[in-house]
């Protein structure tokens, strides 16, 4: 993606050196905003691949940007927050952010989650072209809904298959238990998180590679799940 282009919205100077720097160094195009109402015009105006956002900005809160974003675009949105706490980091997950980078952070695992980005972004291109979602050894369907791991039918249930689908339309992304929920049964009764782990399990065991080489869903803890590429 010779052209990604990411937004940076932090208002601490030395931060904002850090990341731009970092970013021109790596040959990232990128453009800048020191507040909340600035992103927000930027990502109307700009629309950049990629959003690196700080959540405590000087005018509006980060989640305020995130929910404004989501209110009609899909582009990424990594949190970039001194804020630490699980709680913070479900309020922007649950708001529409696709990650959560807390301060102090290491240069390279920025670039690591950019990178996740775009390899994200890529498969979507990709999916958009077919029918067939692939990760590794598991194959989904989705105009016959059908499952197969290693050339193995996957008889799931409606649930299972639906939250299958969820989490392979985000890949690489941490779902929270509320957003999947609600995707799923259209409630986001807290209750409904013992049955959501129940299914989740099924779920895994049912994915489960004969040879014991890839585990496709990742538990958050407290958080979510998530699909991940695993290794070609």
């Amino acid at each position: 993606m010779p052209s990604f282009r990411i937004l940076i919205v932090e208002d601490d100077k030395p931060v904002m050196n850090l990341i731009s720097t970092t970013l021109k160094v790596h040959d990232y195009s990128h453009i800048i905003a020191e507040n909340g109402k600035e992103a927000i015009s930027q990502s109307v105006s700009q629309k950049p691949d990629l959003v690196l956002l700080d959540l405590g900005l000087p005018d509006i809160d980060g989640i305020e940007v995130i929910k404004s974003i989501r209110s009609w675009s899909q582009m990424p949105v990594i949190v970039i927050s001194a804020r630490g706490e699980d709680s913070d980091k479900i309020s922007a997950l649950d708001a529409g952010a696709d990650d959560y980078l807390t301060k102090p952070f290491s240069v390279d695992e920025l670039l690591a989650r950019i990178r996740a980005v775009q390899r994200r972004l890529s498969y979507m291109e990709s999916r958009n072209e077919s029918a067939i979602f692939t990760d590794g050894a598991l194959k989904i369907d989705y105009a016959a809904a059908e499952v197969t791991v290693r050339d193995r039918n996957v008889h799931l249930t409606p649930i299972e298959y639906k939250l299958l689908v969820l989490l392979s339309q985000n890949t690489g992304k941490v779902l929270t238990h509320a957003f999947i929920i609600r995707s799923i049964w259209g409630t986001g009764v807290e209750t409904d998180i013992l049955s959501l782990r129940v299914y989740m399990a099924a779920l895994r065991k049912k994915l489960a590679d004969p040879e014991g080489k890839e585990q496709y869903i990742t538990t958050h803890i407290g958080i979510g799940y998530s699909l991940e590429r695993v290794a070609q």
